[in-house]
């Protein structure tokens, strides 16, 4: 910034009418005055605090599903195995931290979206994975 010689500096005032007051808490709350993963989101909107429970909640669903994959098929080049293997992971990870950003918030509402998310994401994928063996069980008997 360029100021001309005998011009004073700019006043630097704490204007607090015009800045708006974060609060971080340390422990468990209730509402939707929370700070989910991005400035200003869900900015005190119940719509959108909603919307940060359900991306919450099909984050953990995504990251047991993904955590719980199935093996691949016999005869997969390793190197083709291995980059499928690896950006399955790439994505686990990423919503991993994702959701544990989201946790930390503690927003009660975002803990239980995400607890409820793994809850019924690993029993969508425990479920495919036995009704996968059974199918392979069924097939095998009958030969």
């Amino acid at each position: 910034m360029y100021m001309s010689p005998g011009q004073d500096m700019p006043s630097m005032s704490n204007d607090t009418n015009n800045m708006k007051k974060t609060i971080m808490h340390s422990s468990l709350y209730w509402g939707k005055d929370a700070i989910v993963l991005f400035p200003r989101w869900p900015e005190n909107s119940v719509g959108m605090y909603i919307l940060a429970l359900i991306f919450v909640f099909f984050l953990a669903m995504a990251i047991e599903v993904l955590s719980n994959q199935p093996l691949l098929k016999p005869g997969t080049s390793p190197l083709v195995g291995g980059l499928i293997q690896t950006s399955v992971h790439l994505f686990r990870i990423s919503f991993v931290y994702m959701v544990m950003l989201a946790v930390m918030s503690f927003n009660a509402g975002i803990f239980i979206a995400a607890v409820v998310g793994h809850s019924l994401g690993f029993f969508v994928a425990k479920f495919r994975a036995l009704a996968v063996a059974n199918r392979e069980d069924k097939g095998s008997s009958s030969i």
